[in-house]
């Protein structure tokens, strides 16, 4: 019995080229030149700021590690050992949760709190300055609308669970 042939390979127009070529070059740029500024003007990491930012709009300031993990798309051990260094700067704090003994929350502090209230318009500033105000209302219009895309057929929340808070 002779395999089946491998369907011929759909290579790329020279438009969808362009368009790929394209966001490899502007997603690093952009978000490194964001990192960048994050750095200089509050002393946070990109990893600090979207934890921070989750927790932050949070009621409570306070989500369960498991569904932080699954909002950020980060391994249970990633977001463990970013809480580590973390809580050793007095940002966030873990809690066990009163009504299920196996389950844990972190919770910004108030040292928390003032990183995030103070980064955020510098950071809010640089997203502006490397990104928004180079797009046109449609353009942003169309990114947001491919980022929803992206988004949804993966299955990602855009906050967490009802209820997690």
């Amino acid at each position: 019995m002779t395999p089946s042939p491998k369907p011929a390979p759909r290579w790329l127009t020279e438009s969808e080229q362009q368009a790929w070529y394209a966001w490899r070059r502007m997603f690093p740029l952009v978000n490194a030149d964001i990192a960048r500024d994050l750095t200089q003007d509050s002393g946070l990491s990109e990893a600090d700021y979207d934890v921070l930012s989750v927790l932050g709009s949070t009621d409570g300031h306070r989500m369960r590690i498991s569904a932080l993990a699954e909002l950020m798309q980060w391994s249970r051990s990633r977001l463990s050992h970013q809480l580590t260094r973390m809580e050793q700067r007095g940002l966030v704090r873990r809690e066990e949760v009163a009504t299920d003994a196996r389950g844990a929350e972190v919770v910004l502090t108030a040292e928390g709190i003032e990183a995030i209230t103070t980064a955020a318009p510098l950071h809010v500033a640089s997203v502006r300055r490397h990104l928004v105000d180079l797009l046109t209302p449609e353009q942003l219009r169309v990114l947001a609308e491919v980022g929803e895309l992206f988004r949804t057929r993966r299955g990602i929340a855009r906050k967490g669970p009802p209820g997690e808070a």
